[in-house]
């Protein structure tokens, strides 16, 4: 049998100590770590499954459940001599630049700059940004997030994710949903070819030649994907491509639909389409939750790698692009892999619910919809 060391002895003191550790915002990220370690190895687990965990070699692991066992809790913190360039700046200053950067903004702005932090402490631009990166703050950096608010979430949350993580048998899953108003955009001046020592270049200027809109349907478990572009985004050219979804895919084979709740979908000819043609089974994600939508991931490869930096003279050259851009994936598809289960889901938004709640009671709320009068 394979030898596995006991777990590691941690007493409620030291226990609480390495929590409080963890949860403060001016402990470093090497401190951290070896926190991780140590609460690690007291709960048994082995240091193999330790290093898988945390993504370091297996021999840090064995160095700090030694040096624990051997020194206890202050190791942790120790530097190993000669090591690294010793701080100019004690701890104080190091928390006073912590606590102003989470803690205040600079008067008139939205967030600091390393210049003003270093302005307003008394220290150098790159003290600054040391200590911003030793901690991991990014003040000019925002991540933009949209809670639903949806009433029947959980339960259209579990049967998308079950579709993913458990497709049924004989039928396929689908994402729909479509890409709407793109621009047919042309620079204004040809730009320069990417060559050695510079990037290539655009103008930041342009002129407008029109938009169209993309119909989509992501197959997940081959990656491959169709589209048709069509001039509007009503519910009549969204029948034209269930339409063409029906032909693509042709027999008994059942289709499960995952969409979005765009009015579009949802429209009583569109509903009865749907009715007689029973095959089509429609599951729609979660209101304000479009990343459950697989499609979205393969909208944001059309947009990165052949949009973005493109240059169209007309809707019709915007559209031969799109075609192209289909026909290469669908020569080689790669399917977006979901691994995320309903758990872990459920488990970051109710976190997300509690630290909204405390800024403002009510906000994360299911919305109920009024009666019409």
């Amino acid at each position: 049998m394979p030898f596995t060391l006991p777990a590691l002895a941690l007493s409620g003191s030291d226990r609480d100590q390495i929590g409080r550790w963890l949860s403060a915002h001016g402990t470093p990220q090497q401190v951290s770590l070896r926190s991780r370690i140590v609460l690690a190895a007291a709960e048994g687990h082995p240091d193999s499954g330790i290093s898988r965990e945390l993504n370091i070699n297996r021999k840090t692991v064995m160095l700090w459940r030694a040096r624990f066992e051997q020194e206890g809790l202050d190791s942790l913190w120790e530097v190993a001599p000669g090591r690294g360039r010793k701080p100019t700046y004690g701890p104080e200053k190091i928390e006073a630049i912590i606590e102003a950067t989470l803690g205040s903004k600079p008067e008139g702005m939205t967030q600091w700059s390393c210049r003003l932090m270093a302005e307003r402490q008394g220290v150098s631009k790159s003290t600054v940004n040391n200590i911003w990166q030793s901690h991991n703050l990014k003040p000019h950096r925002v991540k933009t997030f949209k809670l639903s608010r949806d009433a029947r979430f959980l339960e259209k949350l579990t049967d998308v994710v079950g579709l993913y993580l458990n497709p049924p048998q004989q039928a396929m899953v689908l994402c729909v949903d479509e890409k709407s108003q793109i621009q047919a955009l042309d620079r204004t001046q040809p730009g320069l070819p990417l060559k050695k020592g510079r990037c290539g270049t655009m103008t930041h200027d342009y002129k407008r030649n029109g938009t169209t809109t993309l119909f989509a349907a992501l197959e997940v478990l081959q990656g491959r994907v169709v589209g048709q572009c069509y001039e509007r985004h009503r519910h009549q050219e969204f029948l034209k491509f269930l339409r063409r979804l029906d032909q693509e895919f042709a027999g008994g084979l059942q289709l499960h639909l995952v969409m979005d709740n765009y009015g579009t979908h949802k429209h009583p000819k569109v509903r009865a389409w749907l009715k007689r043609h029973p095959r089509f089974v429609s599951h729609f994600v979660p209101t304000s939750s479009s990343w459950l939508n697989l499609v979205e991931r393969w909208f944001g490869e059309l947009t990165s790698k052949r949009i973005r930096r493109g240059s169209f003279v007309s809707v019709e050259d915007l559209k031969r692009a799109i075609q192209e851009f289909l026909e290469a994936w669908n020569a080689n598809p790669k399917p977006f892999v979901w691994t995320a289960t309903v758990e872990s889901i459920v488990q970051k938004l109710s976190r997300c619910r509690q630290t909204l709640e405390k800024i403002q009671p009510g906000c994360t709320l299911p919305r109920t919809r009024r009666a019409k009068k």
